[in-house]
């Protein structure tokens, strides 16, 4: 039975995170620079590009999801991972979360038009430059800060879906409302979670940043030293995804739908 996670838990998924990477730092980092390369050819794309990212966020999402349990039960990680979802026999249902979260940003940009008359729409839309002219004369500031609300609200919504739906075979209804029921038992360790990585986000690279100022008064060897260590804790962050799940639903199925060499 799915248990109430008390907000301790979320420092606890952290630290797995940690664990997770400590033990193939190298591969787990080969794998996100894999994944940034598609975005970034993905994003190059007018227009359609920001459609289809969203679309592969399912994907990509169960590909480091696999990784981990990779990770965990000792096996090599192989950037062809990033293959995993696309393999799966639940493609075509994962394809249709990544229909729902184009859908929940959609309406989250829409929403925004509510709060500065549309012109953080029509920014996204026009693809228009948001000027320095724009931000003092509207509420698009205000509107951006709703529309990311939003949808990290139907992110969180959609936490579990996409390893329910890989892992535990349930249809798209099924992964979607027990991945709500979950995120709702989790709260507060999710707060929690919330709360200590985006302290780490600004507080690590903002320590590092001014002992290498006092330390080299260069600029350019600081921003070489910040840029290994925003990957660094993102991929962290992406391993701490895992514990998330095996906590609530338990270790996945032994399986693999990619190669492994």
């Amino acid at each position: 039975m799915m248990e109430t996670l008390p907000a301790k838990v979320g420092w606890l998924w952290i630290k797995e995170g940690f664990a997770l990477f400590r033990r193939q730092p190298a591969e787990l980092s080969a794998l996100f620079f894999g994944y940034m390369f598609v975005m970034l050819l993905v994003g190059m794309l007018p227009m359609l590009g920001r459609i289809v990212l969203l679309l592969l966020i399912p994907f990509f999402s169960i590909s480091f999801m696999q990784a981990c349990a990779y990770v965990e039960k000792g096996r090599k990680v192989y950037p062809n991972l990033l293959l995993t979802g696309f393999r799966s026999p639940q493609a075509r249902t994962l394809l249709q979360l990544g229909l729902v979260y184009l859908c929940s940003a959609v309406i989250a940009v829409l929403c925004s038009a509510l709060v500065d008359g549309g012109t953080f729409l029509h920014a996204v839309i026009g693809g228009t430059a948001v000027t320095e002219e724009t931000v003092r004369t509207s509420n698009i500031s205000t509107a951006m800060l709703v529309t990311a609300l939003l949808y990290l609200l139907a992110g969180m919504a959609l936490w579990y879906a996409a390893p329910l739906i890989a892992w535990q075979k349930m249809s798209l209804g099924k992964a979607i409302f027990f991945s709500i029921y979950a995120v709702r038992r989790a709260v507060k360790a999710f707060f929690l979670f919330g709360l200590i990585w985006g302290a780490l986000n600004v507080a690590v690279p903002a320590i590092v940043s001014t002992v290498l100022s006092a330390l080299t008064h260069s600029p350019m060897v600081t921003m070489f030293a910040l840029l290994p260590l925003s990957v660094v804790l993102t991929v962290i962050m992406y391993c701490s995804f895992y514990p998330t799940y095996t906590r609530m639903f338990g270790d996945p199925p032994d399986f693999s739908t990619a190669e492994t060499a």
